[in-house]
């Protein structure tokens, strides 16, 4: 398969940037649509990712993390900390690693890294942003956390990988 030019890279990373940060601050401006922020910002990731721009959707994720920040700093925390980096790690996960106990400790991994994340950005959402959550989440929060979280991860985690099989089926549909 013939290398893309550095100028196709550039452009698809940022007209994915673009859909990216543009949710971003959309999340970040309206409460009710933050988890939407983060999971189309993470999809917007996965397009130069189909082109393996890996580069690409690592400056991508950096720079809509970045445009977003003015609109809510505190809001933006979560994706830096997780959303932004994960499809690049699951990328990685899937070109690299190829023996099945090695999938198990990077599953275990990233498990641990999901729940300190959202540890951190439960702390910085509700001290920080102001963010109230219902109060049976404010008094079973380490139960929710510690035993719903890692559940609630690897199904996410497992639709990721779903989704950028299909990003990469319709990126692979693009001439260029």
């Amino acid at each position: 398969m013939k290398r893309q030019s550095r100028t196709y890279e550039i452009a698809l990373s940022a007209i994915a940037c673009a859909v990216a940060a543009g949710f971003l601050m959309l999340g970040s401006l309206t409460q009710f649509l933050l988890a939407t922020g983060y999971l189309v910002a993470a999809f917007a990731i996965m397009v130069p990712l189909g082109k393996n721009f890996t580069w690409g959707a690592a400056l991508c994720a950096l720079a809509a993390g970045l445009l977003a920040l003015p609109v809510s700093l505190w809001r933006v925390v979560p994706y830096f900390v997780f959303f932004g980096l994960h499809p690049i790690v699951n990328y990685l996960q899937r070109r690299y690693v190829k023996r099945r106990w090695v999938h198990i400790v990077v599953e275990l991994v990233k498990t641990v890294w999901f729940v300190l994340a959202m540890w951190l950005s439960y702390y910085v959402l509700t001290a920080m942003a102001g963010m109230v959550f219902s109060e049976w989440i404010e008094e079973l929060f380490y139960y929710v956390l510690f035993l719903g979280g890692p559940v609630f991860f690897w199904v996410y985690d497992a639709l990721m990988f779903v989704c950028q099989r299909s990003v990469d089926a319709a990126i692979l549909r693009f001439r260029r």
